[in-house]
């Protein structure tokens, strides 16, 4: 079975350490790290990723200009892109859906949630 790569974009390293741990749970996934939006950009461009999961809160480059960037590149206009974010409002869960992320969660972060949404949207068995 090959390896999912997986792109985490979150400039907090105690957020990013919650969502690798939850992560590894899923056997088959090459998680790479990224502290902002330019660093997750360079990092896009560097490699394929499978999936993305990113903040929207951060310092240079905010996630959703990394959403639209992402979406407006050929290679990643369809794959998952998921916002793991502090912003709980309405609006702001509507942007993001709109510029074409996948799925928007909430902090305090659940790992079964983080589970539940990089299998679903990878097609992996529960």
């Amino acid at each position: 079975m090959s390896a999912y790569k997986v792109l985490v974009v979150e400039d907090s390293p105690t957020m990013r350490q919650l969502i690798l741990f939850a992560l590894k749970r899923i056997r088959g996934l090459d998680i790479t790290e990224a502290c902002d939006g330019v660093d997750g950009l360079k990092k896009l461009s560097n490699e394929k990723f499978d999936m993305i999961f990113t903040d929207i809160n951060m310092p240079i480059m905010d996630g959703l200009k990394l959403v639209s960037l992402a979406r407006n590149d050929p290679l990643y206009k369809d794959v998952p892109i998921v916002i793991i974010t502090t912003e709980g409002a309405e609006e702001d869960r509507e942007r993001a859906l709109a510029l074409g992320a996948n799925d928007y969660i909430t902090k305090p972060i659940q790992t079964a949630r983080i589970l539940e949404t990089a299998r679903r949207l990878l097609n992996l068995p529960g």
